[in-house]
């Protein structure tokens, strides 16, 4: 997980965080998002959420889960999509990718 080339040209957001849930990678559409926030690389995600968000990011690193919702934020809808990586089988962090979809978003049955 040190190269991070692939996401820094991604219309959407990516942020990862270690094991310890501190932040050490934010894309350029991240840093964009979060920019009223100042420098978020270094700090804790445990200090930018609430207590109910705060228990889910444990229990994802815990468990090496996953979390998925929506979200409508500044008149846009997104979806938010959660997931632990591992490291030589160990949970090594989180990546939350953020992406701007559509009010009517198509359903597929294949």
């Amino acid at each position: 997980m040190k190269d991070f080339e692939w996401a820094e040209g991604m219309n959407c957001a990516v942020t990862v965080c270690d094991a310890d849930a501190t932040i050490v990678y934010m894309n350029r559409k991240s840093r964009e998002t979060f920019a009223k926030h100042g420098d978020l690389i270094g700090k804790s995600l445990m200090d930018c959420h609430g207590e109910r968000a705060r228990g889910i990011i444990r229990q994802l690193l815990a468990t090496g889960g996953t979390n998925a919702y929506t979200i409508e934020k500044n008149g846009q809808r997104k979806m938010i999509y959660q997931t632990a990586y591992t490291n030589d089988g160990k949970v090594g962090g989180l990546v939350e990718i953020s992406m701007v979809i559509p009010d009517e978003l198509p359903h597929y049955i294949r």
